[in-house]
């Protein structure tokens, strides 16, 4: 029986190959990260003076939804990425009628 040594060396590699463990992130480090999300969604950029472009008068500028943005995008697990963006989102939009952000 003639067996070509290469395919011998691939059956090998292929059975040493491990198995990853999933991983898992506690509830205080989830709670955590959902309050980090509320802090960066409510910080604002208010403008002294209005920045006019146009016919739009832009009084403030979501600095912290950026940033926030930015964060979940990192996020490696994907249903939390979704919860994290909504989250994101109504701080911002409550925190838009609210006094909070810096003035310049």
């Amino acid at each position: 029986m003639n067996v070509d040594p290469s395919v011998l060396y691939f059956k090998v590699i292929m059975a040493k190959t491990k198995k990853q463990k999933p991983t898992t992130e506690t509830d205080s480090l989830y709670f955590l990260k959902l309050v980090l999300y509320v802090m960066a969604g409510s910080f604002w950029l208010r403008l002294g003076s209005p920045l006019v472009i146009g016919n739009f008068a832009i009084n403030a500028l979501p600095i912290g939804f950026v940033v926030g943005l930015l964060f979940a995008q990192h996020e490696h697990f994907q249903l939390d990425r979704k919860i994290e963006y909504a989250i994101l989102l109504i701080a911002t939009v409550a925190s838009f009628f609210l006094p909070t952000g810096i003035l310049l």
